[in-house]
């Protein structure tokens, strides 16, 4: 709250969920673990191809969460909803964990 209140721009709360990059020899290896992260609910998982033929596998989670807090140095919410916001992103860490 005190460095919020010293903020002069625009201030963002922004939580980045688990991403796991696996090079893949076999597309069906990449199938496979694609299905295996889904089935364990990391839903924004995919795979790439390459130009060379490189297969990336790519497990990402949908925990992301992005809350503008203050707009050119006006804070903009209640510090009751900053603490709720910062639960938030805590369990979302935990989530990730």
């Amino acid at each position: 709250v005190t460095a919020l209140g010293k903020a002069t721009g625009d201030v963002v709360l922004k939580f980045e969920p688990f991403v796991l990059h696996v090079l893949c020899q076999e597309l069906q290896d990449a199938q496979l673990l694609h299905s295996v992260a889904v089935d364990s609910g990391f839903r924004n998982s995919g795979i790439t191809v390459g130009r060379g033929g490189k297969i990336m596998m790519a497990v990402r989670s949908t925990h992301c969460l992005e809350v503008p807090l203050s707009h050119k140095g006006k804070l903009m919410v209640s510090e009751e909803y900053l603490e709720f916001l910062i639960h938030v992103a805590n369990r979302k860490m935990e989530e990730n964990t």
